[in-house]
């Protein structure tokens, strides 16, 4: 198994947390450094809430956290999503206040220094809005060259969108930034809506992580499940079943093991002036294109997935 160095970019809801877990409990994974924006929660609640899930995983090293955007590019931010994630982003779990805190370096910055340092070396997951990496890329162009690969948790390409029917909630939060991203030449890898909605994780599921954690994992386990039963509630709420797609997790796991989706190439294309197309992802699916920059996911092992991500996040 290659071994991952990854920088994780989330505005920490409860996915976004259940992503981080994955990614600090895979083995082969080494997070260099964790990156906050605004977008499911308020960007300082997200650096708190990023601090406690570092401390609730056990890490045994150091795990460097940068805040970054409050808001959009251009645009007004909409506030946080509380229906979905609660008032706190996390489901109105209650965790011990972090004892480590941010550093004094800006997302942006922090991007741009550990791409030139290291460069062809790391692999970005952007599970949030797009607005940090927008911001870096406006400081250096050249780091999109020395991006190893980025896989971004977003859009939907051949099926509808989640906050319209045309866009995706990560790429509607800050369509200007994600068209900067795709335009800037960097590898991407697509985990959109196409692949995130085939993994459903459910009541029997949640109950299997709550039982008999590992030694140690005994917090996180009881987190887990009570953040799942907020949002599972969440869910039913709002599209009529009891459980989640587990959508950045999802694109963890794909940083981690690529083969668990099925790509296609396309050049994926920002709506930024549209009205009922605004933040919409759009390939052009009438012919083939010489010129690609995105490998799309299309479809995805969920069995092997689930069964990946109940064993990590036990571990």
């Amino acid at each position: 198994m290659q071994n991952v160095r990854m920088i994780l970019d989330v505005d920490t809801g409860i996915d976004d947390s259940m992503a981080i877990l994955l990614a600090l409990k895979t083995k082969h994974v080494k997070v260099e450094g964790i990156t906050t924006v605004f977008g499911n929660t308020d960007v300082v609640q997200a650096t708190r809430n990023t601090l406690q899930v570092i401390e609730l995983s056990g890490v045994p090293y150091e795990v460097p956290v940068a805040m970054g955007a409050a808001r959009p590019l251009y645009r007004d931010w909409k506030g946080p999503v509380t229906h979905i994630h609660g008032d706190n982003g996390i489901g109105n779990c209650e965790l011990p206040l972090p004892k480590g805190k941010a550093i004094s370096e800006s997302a942006s910055d922090f991007i741009v220094r550990m791409v030139n340092e290291n460069p062809h070396e790391l692999t970005f997951v952007f599970v949030g809005r797009m607005t940090n990496l927008a911001l870096a890329l406006a400081k250096d162009p050249s780091i999109a060259s020395k991006v190893k690969r980025l896989v971004i948790m977003g859009g939907a390409v051949k099926v509808p969108g989640n906050v319209t029917p045309a866009a995706e909630a990560n790429i509607y939060g800050d369509p200007e930034a994600a068209h900067r991203v795709f335009e800037s030449g960097i590898p991407i890898t697509l985990v959109g809506l196409d692949v995130t909605m085939k993994t459903i994780i459910g009541e029997e599921q949640r109950l299997h992580l709550m039982e008999s954690p590992a030694p140690g994992n005994e917090r996180a386990a009881a987190y887990i499940g009570e953040a799942f039963q907020f949002y599972f509630g969440a869910y039913d709420k709002q599209n009529g079943f009891y459980g989640a797609p587990l959508h950045d997790p999802l694109a963890v796991a794909v940083a981690a093991h690529p083969d668990l989706i099925t790509t296609e190439e396309h050049y994926i294309r920002i709506e930024t002036k549209g009205t009922m197309s605004y933040g919409a992802t759009l390939a052009d699916l009438r012919r083939s294109v010489e010129v690609t920059n995105t490998s799309v996911g299309v479809d995805v092992d969920s069995p092997r997935f689930l069964d990946y991500f109940i064993t990590t996040l036990k571990s």
